[in-house]
């Protein structure tokens, strides 16, 4: 009888796809089928030709782009020299994520279906395209299709004789074991992110500890949005950049949430403990150290302020005793009861940790073997880098709003990283966040005499902070900015630097502060009085045009 065994592969970038190929995987372990489920960028891609059995998921992103961890399997593909029937002992279905209010909608799922079909894969199912914009979001497509997938696998590959499926009742082993270790005297620098002496170019695998330099409000005390302006320190890290590149920032729990989440699921913060996987094979969470503590994983690891997904309540549900709380875990984990679960979790924007809360007998129950399965990794969060390494050798620096907003909750929503970022005072002592840098998707013009016009709203403005700091070191003139806040008075970011540029003949500025006066007044209005100069510098000068929000 033909191996029953299936691979997974996802490209996702902000977790749905990834989530989604993990319910594939728990599905296709309780048809009794061998599943690995990985990254398209993990996958070593000269195995493909020889797997049976492939479903891909993935997300688009952008204006039609693959995800970062797929991105170098899209260049693989799409390799002009590979042989037009290199996949055609591939039974493979293609399950896309994405937004149909904008244009390019689930693109890279369409494309990878073609492509693979082009390559002599042969389709068990027509591509599915999942839809955010759905009343009840992308699950709407996901469900049926995943039943006509199992039915066309199972036809394949029909369960051994004696077995039958597992149901959703019975919980699944976890991913990982967590054994604890005898406890020693816990070691006073344990827990701190250690500056480690970089080998490489820093990366998502290995960030760069950078010190904070400076932690400034760039906004008047009176207003209501709190902006800061942040320096790091990268002597020794081995970082450049250049304007348009982005600074990519892993963010860490607040201490008060990491202890309310260890005083519900009563676990013991000291605690020292090593990972071990269930199944043979199974490779550990990179960004953990071995051994790790208990505070260590709550703090940096497991991200228990993100909007909890349907998979945590159906995870939830089997650790349940208390049967109103297992029944209310179970319809928010149905196919029916998706749009309820929209107005308890997405609509009020409300955490994994308030989640646990209002389940207490449930929350006490889940075994710590579980929580890796049950609670995403923190994700990284993406800065337009604000600065220019011409201006300011050896730094970094960052314009973010500390995000902050009320729902009918009543404690109002916070930024994970925002809030982290703001709160770190460098008077305190050595103040390090981990960080690496990544290829933006703005490029500025190499030939010196073309000119440049940056419209950048509100913290739009930070990238263009870069190029201009870049431009004026030089020496390059042509530099025109549109930048739109609400008073003169109180948001007008990097004002003081904007001025003494025009001074010297390095910047045409037009503001626009929409608040001033009675009538608003915004960036494309002051685009459309200064129509003549932007059309002069576009159709004679060949001008750049670049826009950030």
């Amino acid at each position: 009888m033909a191996e029953r065994k299936l691979l997974v592969l996802f490209g996702s970038q902000t977790g749905t796809a990834q989530d989604t190929a993990e319910r594939i995987g728990r599905e296709a372990k309780r048809r009794h089928l061998q599943c690995r489920v990985e990254a398209l960028d993990s996958c070593d891609l000269a195995n493909l030709i020889h797997e049976p059995l492939v479903v891909f998921v993935c997300a688009t992103t952008g204006q039609g782009d693959p995800p970062d961890n797929m991105k170098m399997f899209w260049r693989f593909l799409f390799r002009k020299n590979l042989p037009p029937g290199s996949l055609c002992q591939l039974d493979y279905a293609v399950l896309g994520l994405g937004d149909s209010s904008y244009p390019k909608f689930n693109f890279v799922a369409k494309k990878l279906h073609k492509r693979v079909l082009q390559l002599g894969g042969n389709p068990l199912l027509p591509v599915a395209l999942g839809d955010d914009q759905h009343d009840l979001g992308p699950d709407a497509v996901v469900d049926p299709w995943l039943l006509a997938l199992w039915d066309k696998i199972l036809t394949l590959y029909p369960l051994p004789p004696g077995l039958e499926i597992i149901s959703p009742d019975v919980c699944l082993p976890p991913k990982y074991t967590l054994h604890y270790l005898p406890e020693d005297p816990p070691d006073p620098n344990s827990d701190l992110l250690q500056p480690a002496a970089p080998r490489a170019v820093p990366s998502e695998l290995h960030p760069f500890a950078a010190p904070v330099v400076s932690n400034q409000r760039v906004t008047a005390q009176s207003h209501f949005q709190d902006v800061r302006l942040i320096e790091f320190d990268l002597t020794g890290s081995g970082i450049t950049f250049s304007a348009g590149d982005v600074v990519m920032i892993q963010p860490q729990n607040c201490p008060e949430d990491v202890q309310q989440f260890c005083q519900l699921l009563r676990l013991d913060p000291h605690r020292r403990f090593v990972l071990k996987p269930t199944e043979p094979g199974t490779s550990l969470p990179p960004l953990l150290p071995q051994p790790c503590t208990i505070r260590h994983l709550v703090t940096h690891y497991l991200d228990i302020s993100c909007v909890p997904r349907r998979s945590f309540f159906q995870l939830l549900s089997c650790f349940s005793t208390n049967e109103l709380e297992r029944e209310k875990l179970q319809e928010f984990s149905s196919a029916q009861g998706q749009e309820e679960l929209y107005s308890y979790c997405n609509r009020p924007r409300r955490t994994t940790l308030e989640a646990l809360w209002d389940f207490p007998h449930t929350t006490c129950a889940i075994p710590a073997d579980y929580l890796l399965d049950l609670i995403p990794r923190i994700r990284p969060r993406a800065f337009s880098i604000a600065s220019s390494l011409l201006a300011h050798p050896e730094r970094l620096q960052i314009l973010v709003a500390v995000v902050q907003y009320k729902t009918r909750l009543s404690k109002p929503r916070r930024g994970l990283c925002s809030t982290w970022l703001a709160s770190l005072n460098p008077q305190q002592g050595d103040v390090r966040v981990p960080l690496w840098v990544k290829k933006g998707g703005m490029k500025f013009p190499a030939d010196p005499a073309t000119p440049v016009i940056m419209i950048g709203p509100g913290t739009g403005v930070a990238p263009f902070r870069a190029a201009i700091q870049e431009r004026v070191a030089q020496g390059r003139r042509g530099n025109c900015l549109f930048f739109g806040c609400r008073q003169k008075s109180k948001d007008f970011y990097c004002q003081a630097e904007w001025e003494e540029l025009m001074t010297k003949g390095f910047l045409t500025l037009f503001t626009a502060f929409s608040r001033d006066q009675e009538e608003k007044v915004y960036v494309q209005h002051r685009i459309l009085e200064n129509r003549r100069l932007v059309w002069e510098l576009l159709s004679r000068e060949n001008a750049h045009i670049y826009l950030a929000g």
